[in-house]
């Protein structure tokens, strides 16, 4: 019985460690990168050890960035009373591609999920406090997705602001429980985003 050189193999178990990547479509992976040219193949190397040399995140919002701040926050025209709340950067990125908000954000990095061992703590929640106690932030929207985990982070970080006089708004409910933002489309995240609520 014929088997995978050593390399090939590598290849295929570091790809089945990808999220939703089983053995089936990471040999079909393998053998496509085995099958394009070489400096296709090695561009995605590269780009590869790019992204995880170059990229970080912001030091204000958390966001990916390749510099000390994300482009929206080197941004001068974006509105600095108004910061919406996303709990990973793909839903930022899903807020920016409605073109309606121009205020800034804040990314958490996760959500408040206990069953997962993921704590307050492990999040930017605090960094988020501190910017609002800052004094500039007028208003703040909670943006994370509508789950049970992020309904219960809002609810937490709403908690730690009630002391701070700013106000708390919340996407409206176009977006249906139990979703998550990245894959709504433009229309119902900018039906939200105009129709929030008091939180």
């Amino acid at each position: 019985m014929a088997e995978l050189t050593e390399s090939v193999g590598r290849l295929i178990d570091q790809f089945t460690k990808l999220p939703g990547i089983g053995k089936k479509s990471a040999e079909r992976l393998a053998y496509h990168l085995l099958r394009i040219p070489q400096a296709e193949a090695l561009a995605l190397a590269e780009a590869i050890r790019d992204v995880k040399l170059n990229v970080r995140y912001c030091s204000v919002c958390y966001n990916l960035a390749e510099q000390e701040l994300c482009t929206i926050c080197r941004d001068a025209r974006r509105n600095d009373r108004q910061v919406c709340i996303v709990e990973q950067p793909r839903d930022l990125i899903a807020l920016e591609q409605t073109g309606l908000y121009r205020g800034r954000y804040h990314v958490l990095l996760g959500r408040i999920a206990p069953l997962d061992g993921i704590g307050a703590d492990q999040l930017t929640i605090s960094a988020l406090v501190d910017r609002v106690r800052g004094g500039e932030v007028e208003e703040v929207i909670m943006a994370t997705n509508p789950t049970t985990e992020g309904d219960g982070t809002a609810l937490y970080i709403s908690n730690l602001l009630a002391e701070i006089p700013v106000r708390i708004t919340r996407l409206a409910r176009g977006i249906t429980s139990g979703s998550v933002l990245e894959f709504a489309n433009k229309e119902i995240l900018s039906e939200a985003l105009n129709g929030r609520q008091e939180f």
